[in-house]
C-alpha cells in the first residue's frame, strides 16, 4: 500500500472510532501530515487533556502515551510501537528519585516531562523545555530546585532564576553530544545563518546560538525572524514542519547525527496496525496516575 493509500485508510479509521492522532515534531514527516494534533511535548500534553475522542493513537515515545494516559484515565490511550522508549526519561528511576528525596528532604522536584510516569508520581511539578523557567520561578519561596532528568536543561533554567538549582545528571544522547565543532563547520558553510538550539544541548553549543528554545518555539522564531538561512540544534524531524512554514527560507541540521531513533521507528504500518488491532494499550494504573496528575496539573495550570 503507497502512502497516500495508508494515510488515507487511517484517517477512515480514525473518524470511525472516535479516535485522535497526537504526533510529536520528530516523527516521520507522512505521519506529521495526517495528525489531528502535531506539536512538542507541552502541546501534545494540552491536546491529550482536552480532546473528547475515545481512543488516543499516539506517534510519540513511550512517556507520552503514559503522559496521555495519566491525564485521560477514561480513553484508551494505543502506542503504536513499545520498544518507542526514550534514552533521557531512563537514566532516573523512582527507586533513585526516592533516596534524592529522602536524602534532601528540602528539595522541590521538578520534572521534565521527558520521564516515566513512576518518576513523575513522586515529583512536585513537571515541565517542559517550553514552560520550564515560567514553573520554576513560579514556585513561591527560596526553594532549592531537584531538576530530573535532564542536566543540561537544568544548567540552562539556572541563568533565568535566583533559586539554587539542583541538576540531575541525565542527558537526551541526540542534543547532548552535538558537538561545537560540529556548530563551526555548519556556521563557516552557511556563515550569514543563525543558530537555533534547543535547552537540552550542552551550555558550550548554547552558547554558541542567537536563539534558545523548544521545538515549537524553534518554529516560532524561524517564522519570524528575517534570517533566510538557519542551522537548526534540534532532532532533524523539526525539518519537516520547519521547510513546510518557510519554503523561501534555509534550513541546515546542526549535524548529520541529530536523529532519534526512537522516535523514526514508528510508521504508517504500525499506526495502521495499532487501530485494527487496537493495541498496545499505555494504562498507567491509579496508584501511580493520581500522584503524577497531581504534577502534571500543577505545570497545566501555569499561564
Amino acid at each position: 500500500m503507497d502512502v497516500k493509500a495508508l494515510q488515507n485508510k487511517i484517517r477512515k479509521l480514525l473518524k470511525e472510532r472516535n479516535a485522535v492522532l497526537l504526533a510529536h515534531y520528530y516523527q516521520r514527516g507522512e505521519i506529521q501530515d495526517i495528525a489531528d494534533i502535531l506539536g512538542d511535548s507541552l502541546a501534545l500534553s494540552m491536546g491529550a487533556a482536552k480532546t473528547d475522542a475515545d481512543i488516543i493513537v499516539f506517534a510519540g515515545v513511550h512517556f507520552m502515551a503514559e503522559s496521555a494516559s495519566i491525564l485521560c484515565p477514561d480513553k484508551t490511550v494505543l502506542l503504536p510501537r513499545l520498544e518507542a522508549g526514550c534514552a533521557l526519561a531512563d537514566t532516573i528511576n523512582a527507586a533513585e528519585l526516592a533516596r534524592v528525596k529522602h536524602d534532601h528532604p528540602d528539595v522541590t522536584v521538578v520534572t521534565y516531562i521527558n520521564s516515566s510516569a513512576e518518576t513523575k508520581a513522586l515529583s512536585d511539578i513537571c515541565c517542559t523545555s517550553s514552560n520550564v523557567v515560567n514553573v520554576v520561578n513560579s514556585l513561591n519561596g527560596n526553594e532549592k530546585i531537584m531538576m530530573i532528568p535532564d542536566g543540561n536543561l537544568a544548567h540552562y533554567t539556572a541563568n533565568f532564576t535566583d533559586k539554587k538549582i539542583i541538576p540531575w545528571n541525565g542527558y537526551c544522547p541526540v542534543h547532548h553530544f552535538l558537538t561545537e565543532e560540529s556548530v563551526s563547520k555548519a556556521k563557516a558553510k552557511f556563515p550569514r545563518a543563525l543558530f537555533a538550539a534547543h535547552p537540552e544541548c550542552t551550555s558550550q553549543v548554547l552558547a554558541m546560538a542567537d536563539f534558545v528554545g523548544s521545538t515549537g518555539r524553534i518554529l516560532k522564531f524561524a517564522r519570524e525572524c528575517d534570517a533566510k538561512e538557519i542551522i537548526v540544534g534540534t532532532e532533524v524531524g523539526v525539518l519537516y514542519q520547519l521547510k513546510k512554514q518557510n519554503p523561501h527560507k534555509t534550513f541546515i541540521p546542526a549535524s548529520d547525527n541529530l536523529i532519534c531513533e526512537t522516535m523514526k521507528c514508528i510508521t504508517l504500518e504500525d499506526i495502521l496496525n495499532a487501530l485494527l488491532e487496537m493495541k498496545h494499550v499505555i494504562k498507567v494504573p491509579d496508584e501511580i496516575r493520581i500522584p503524577a496528575k497531581k504534577a502534571l496539573d500543577r505545570m497545566l495550570a501555569i499561564p
